[in-house]
């Protein structure tokens, strides 16, 4: 079967490399970290992000980049976006002039405020296919039913992505705008931390549906304003992932929102656990996104607020809920 490479051996990547390797592909993990590499050649297993999980057979682990890249046919991202650049750019001329990149981290780069496609594209000079949506990987993982879009710019490259992909309990959706859908997934792990936020105050029920409904107003708002199709927000890589990181405590940013509504300092809740949270680095660069597109996003603003400008969880709450009175549409 064809010969894939999946870069990241966080839970979610080591979760995809699962997947496509029962399905009898033979897939190479690349991991940072050579003791989560060597654990899962000996023990079959991945105990620092996704523990009490026994991995296939099919996965052969590596902390050598050269080795993940160079021979791949099919090359799928899942390297936190802040770190994507570094990974990539020296061994991008180690990459077949054939193989496919597939995207399936969200975030947008500091500085450059690039989406992690965009960030691959320039490093290799080629189309970058998109795999997001509401997808946990603890629940992928335990192959609980899962919908996910698969975007791209080719349509026959998308049938035939879909098709490595999708799997008796991972269904996956063929799309075309990749923008847009890397756009939902980066987006709504800002307004996850809101989310979170809301519920760590005690705040209710009705103030996280408000929230979850706004947010999907300033994400469609930016994201119409920066090119994506708007139609694409109301789908699976919008509203759907939306949900679910909003409501689900398996998400890590909504968690980190519990917490700051808690009290707890950033410092001290991104010091608890080593997996990456993408909506604290998103929240700047969604802010300079609004301010660069000049999108209102008053949620996002205060997500930024409180977790670059130290305000407090309850008086962005008083802010928001204070804003002049207008019409919903």
């Amino acid at each position: 079967m064809s010969y894939i490479s999946v870069i990241g051996a966080g839970s979610w990547g080591t979760t995809l490399a699962n997947l496509l390797a029962e399905k009898d592909y033979d897939v190479t993990l690349w991991s940072l970290e050579e003791n989560v590499a060597h654990e899962i050649n000996t023990s079959r297993t991945n105990s620092t992000y996704l523990p009490g999980v026994g991995l296939s057979l099919n996965i052969n682990a590596t902390s050598k980049i050269s080795e993940a890249i160079s021979s791949a046919r099919y090359i799928v991202n899942v390297v936190p976006t802040q770190f994507t650049r570094s990974i990539f750019k020296g061994a991008a001329s180690l990459i077949s002039k054939d193989a496919v990149i597939i995207n399936a981290s969200k975030g947008i780069e500091h500085g450059t405020l690039l989406t992690v496609s965009s960030i691959l594209k320039e490093i290799t000079g080629r189309d970058v296919a998109v795999l997001s949506g509401p997808s946990f990987a603890r629940e992928v993982i335990n192959k609980l039913p899962t919908a996910v879009t698969l975007a791209t710019d080719s349509p026959d490259l998308g049938l035939h992505l879909q098709e490595i992909f999708n799997a008796g309990y991972f269904r996956v959706y063929t799309h075309s705008d990749t923008l847009g859908a890397e756009l939902g997934g980066a987006l709504k792990n800002v307004i996850a931390i809101a989310s979170g936020i809301s519920d760590g105050l005690g705040l209710g029920h009705d103030a996280r549906a408000a929230l979850i409904t706004r947010g999907l107003t300033e994400i469609v708002r930016l994201g119409s304003a920066m090119g994506a199709d708007p139609k694409t927000f109301y789908g699976l890589s919008g509203l759907g992932d939306l949900v679910l990181t909003c409501t689900g405590p398996l998400s890590r940013n909504y968690t980190v929102g519990v917490n700051l509504g808690k009290g707890m300092t950033l410092r001290d809740i991104l010091a608890s656990t080593k997996s990456v949270a993408e909506g604290v680095a998103t929240a700047l660069s969604a802010f300079e996104l609004s301010q660069k597109y000049n999108v209102e996003m008053p949620i996002i603003e205060q997500v930024y607020q409180v977790i670059y400008k130290d305000k407090s969880p309850a008086e962005a709450v008083r802010f928001l809920m204070n804003r002049a009175l207008k019409s919903e549409f």
